[in-house]
């Protein structure tokens, strides 16, 4: 338990995480946000492929630097937060967004996007463009609420 004592005596180490934290959510939202939007139909004599090729390796930074002080911000007050409504909702919309991009990736669909002759925007991209975004703010306004529990 070394680790979360020093969070919270430190004067600066705590703020440093959450900084952390935050650029990782700016990352990840920031990729993801272009991305599903061009699924939902915007740029749409764009191809796919090439937002995917630099966004998608952008989100993935910024999901683990998010992750990674997330838990270290977690591990200060562990117990008040694990036994929060808020924070165990946050935690399935989580799983539920990873999820989405998971099965996007292995959808056929996907697939077919990349081809920039055969790019079109189907319903099941569509849909999981916006499921993208709704879950990826419901995290985001989850994590603003804890913050004042």
């Amino acid at each position: 338990m070394a680790l979360p004592s020093a969070l919270r005596a430190s004067r600066w180490v705590y703020p440093v995480v959450n900084a952390g934290h935050i650029v990782g959510l700016a990352l990840l939202f920031g990729a993801i946000v272009p991305l599903d939007l061009r699924l939902l139909g915007a740029w749409a004599d764009r191809p796919i492929a090439p937002m995917a090729r630099v966004l998608v390796p952008v989100a993935l930074c910024g999901l683990v630097l998010a992750v990674v002080c997330g838990l270290l911000l977690f591990s200060v007050h562990a117990v008040k937060y694990a036994g929060t409504t808020l924070f165990q909702v946050k935690l399935l919309l989580i799983l539920a967004a990873i999820a989405n991009a998971l099965l996007l990736r292995r959808a056929a669909d996907w697939t077919l996007a990349q081809v920039p002759e055969m790019a079109v925007n189907s319903p099941r991209l569509r849909l999981a463009g916006a499921l993208s975004l709704g879950l990826w703010l419901a995290v985001i306004l989850c994590g603003r609420f804890i913050a004042y529990l």
